[in-house]
Parts: C-alpha cells; sequence; structure tokens
C-alpha cells in the first residue's frame, strides 16, 4: 500500500494540511470500516497502522487475532514513539 494513494482514497487529497476536521472524521470512518472488512493480513496492517497515526486505531486484542501481529503492532508503536522523540 502506498501512503500517498491511501491518502487520496480516504481524505481525496495527499497534503494532510488542506484536510477539514469533518473530512478527517469521514476519511478515518472510512478507514476504520475497511479495516473491519479487510481480509488480507498485511492490507489489514497497513490500514491499522494508519489508523493509529490518526490516533483511531482498534486495541490490539480486538484489531489481531494472535500474539504475534500484536507483537508486530507493539513494534511498530514503539518505533512511532522513537520517531516522534527525535
Amino acid at each position: 500500500m502506498d501512503l500517498d494513494d491511501q491518502l487520496r482514497r480516504y481524505f481525496a487529497t495527499e497534503d494532510l494540511t488542506t484536510i477539514t476536521p469533518a473530512g478527517l472524521e469521514a476519511g478515518v470512518e472510512r478507514m476504520q470500516v475497511d479495516f473491519g472488512m479487510e481480509k488480507d493480513k498485511g492490507r489489514r496492517f497497513a490500514l491499522w497502522a494508519m489508523l493509529h497515526m490518526f490516533g483511531a486505531a482498534p486495541d490490539l486484542d480486538v484489531a489481531f487475532d494472535n500474539e504475534t501481529d500484536r507483537n508486530t503492532a507493539r513494534d511498530f508503536m514503539d518505533m512511532m514513539e522513537k520517531a516522534a522523540g527525535d
């Protein structure tokens, strides 16, 4: 999944600074619906990661069926936290 493609798909722009609060809410809601319906493991994780970046990801025990996927998500969250601290 390409981030720019996903931004266009859910927010109709690649420039996050142009998204209105209503547009952000609508785009996140569409991502949540797609996440709930997605069956492909990789796409599902990518959607969860985007939702996490927007502060709207479901809890790990809800989002992922197995511990390996939950640990991968934890690793992602740690990496994002470290990157934000730089």
